[in-house]
Parts: structure tokens; C-alpha cells; sequence
């Protein structure tokens, strides 16, 4: 019987470990995720959020380096000249990569954060656009 849960263990216990492993190494596309932000107002969905705010490139540029400063982010495309950029923000425990695009627009910045994986990020890119945004009062 030991044998039998030891096996079982075991074999859970592996699976758990590929899914680690491929959530962590799996790649990003630049072309599917550093993409337009669509949106013309706020909202919130299971999987992220968008905010659109007041700004010129001055502010574009503030926002942009409280962006780079947070935990565990890194650039996967796009540039402040550009007036657009795609950020990935891995969790700490896992490494599951949440992506936060800003983009200027006219008088607009617009932020969109969603998750990779999963259908839901239980508010996460919410509450980092909101510290993101707060950075900037």
C-alpha cells in the first residue's frame, strides 16, 4: 500500500515540477504581447486591468521608471521614444510573468497589466497599476 502512495507522490509530485519548469522557461512573444492598448476607459477584468490617466511624455517617462523599478521586472519590448513599452513582472514564489504594457497617447498614457497564465490574477496587475499610478501624485 506505501508503495502505491509512495508512486503516486511521486508521480504528482513530478508534474508539479513540469508545470514550475514550464511556466518559468516557457518563451514570451513580443509580437502577441507588446500590442496596442486599446482600451478608451478604465476597467477591470478577471485576468488584469487597464487605467487610462492625464500625461505627456515628461510624466510617460516618470511612470516608465517606476516600472523598471519594480521586483523582478525586465523589458520584453518597445522604448520611452517609442512612447510604448512592455514590461514582465514575475512572481516571487513561482515565476508567473504578468505583463504591463504603458503607451502614450496624445494627452493620454494608457497601462494595461494581464496575467500570462490562468484566468484570473486575483486583482495583482490591478493593484501594480494603481502603486504604479500613486508613484506619480
Amino acid at each position: 500500500m506505501w508503495k502505491g502512495i509512495c508512486v503516486i507522490f511521486s508521480l504528482i509530485l513530478f508534474i508539479a515540477v513540469l508545470g514550475v519548469l514550464y511556466v518559468k522557461l516557457s518563451p514570451l512573444n513580443t509580437d502577441q504581447w507588446h500590442v496596442n492598448v486599446e482600451a478608451s476607459a478604465d476597467q477591470d477584468f478577471p485576468s488584469g486591468a487597464v487605467r487610462i490617466i492625464k500625461g505627456d511624455a515628461h510624466r510617460f517617462g516618470n511612470l516608465n521608471s517606476a516600472l523598471q523599478a519594480l521586483p523582478r521586472t525586465t523589458l520584453l519590448g518597445g522604448s520611452v521614444p517609442a512612447g510604448h513599452v512592455t514590461y514582465v513582472t514575475r512572481s516571487a514564489l513561482i515565476g508567473f510573468p504578468d505583463l504591463t504594457t504603458i503607451q502614450q497617447s496624445g494627452d493620454q498614457i494608457k497601462l494595461m497589466a494581464r496575467l500570462r497564465f490562468g484566468l484570473s490574477d486575483l486583482g495583482v496587475n490591478r493593484k501594480r497599476l494603481e502603486r504604479l499610478i500613486a508613484t506619480l501624485q
